[in-house]
C-alpha cells in the first residue's frame, strides 16, 4: 500500500469542519475502544484536523502536519506505526514466526502458516475485517499494521493463503515520512 508513497502522492490538503472531525473522532474511538481515553491528547478538539486526500482513494489525518491515523475508502481508520509505537496496547494483535520477518518488512501479506506456526500467535477474538497489529517473534514493537481477511478462528483452522492484508509496515513511505510540510 505505502512501498513507494511520496509527497507526489497527495493530491489534496483539507482542514475538516468541526461536525467531520467529531466524525472521525467517533469513528477512531468505536474502532479503538482503549484509545479512548487517549484521545483528546492525540486529536486535540482545538488543533486544526486536516485529512489528506492521496491516491487509490487513500485519506490520512494529519494533526500539525503529522500523520496520526489512514483509511481506504470508507474502512476503519487505522493507526500510522508511529502512533502504534507510542501507544501500543491499542490495537489487537498477531504475531509472526521469525521466518516471516523479512518478507512482512517488503511488503508481503501475512499467510496463515506464519501465524500457526510455533513462533506465531493469534488473538482469539479477532474477527475478518478487522485492523491489526503484526507483531514480531522476539521484538518488542509492531512491524507492520494489516486488515485480516479471515477470523482467527478460520485461520488455524484453514491454515492456508493470505490471512492478514499488510496495509503499513516499518519502512514504507508512510514510515518514512515522519511530517507532511
Amino acid at each position: 500500500m505505502f512501498k513507494k508513497f511520496s509527497f507526489e502522492d497527495i493530491s489534496a490538503q483539507n482542514q475538516v469542519k468541526a461536525s467531520v472531525q467529531r466524525k472521525i473522532r467517533q469513528s477512531i474511538a468505536d474502532e479503538y475502544p482503549g484509545f479512548e481515553p487517549l484521545l483528546d491528547d492525540i486529536l486535540p478538539k482545538k488543533a486544526p484536523l486536516i485529512v489528506a486526500k492521496c491516491q487509490n482513494h487513500l485519506n490520512l489525518v494529519l494533526v500539525n502536519s503529522v500523520p496520526l491515523f489512514f483509511n481506504i475508502r470508507d474502512g476503519p481508520y487505522m493507526p500510522t506505526l508511529r502512533l502504534l509505537h507510542q501507544y501500543p496496547h491499542i490495537m489487537k494483535k498477531f504475531q509472526v514466526d521469525r521466518g516471516a520477518i523479512k518478507f512482512v518488512l517488503s511488503g508481503a501479506n501475512i499467510m496463515c502458516p506464519g501465524l500457526t506456526s510455533p513462533g506465531g500467535a493469534l488473538d482469539e477474538e479477532v474477527l475478518e475485517e478487522t485492523p491489526v497489529a503484526i507483531m514480531a517473534e522476539g521484538k518488542q514493537h509492531a512491524l507492520a499494521i494489516g486488515y485480516t481477511k479471515l477470523s482467527a478462528k478460520d485461520i488455524k483452522t484453514i491454515n492456508k493463503g493470505i490471512a492478514v492484508d499488510n496495509m503499513h509496515y516499518l519502512n514504507d513511505g508512510l514510515w518514512k515520512m515522519e511530517r507532511l510540510e
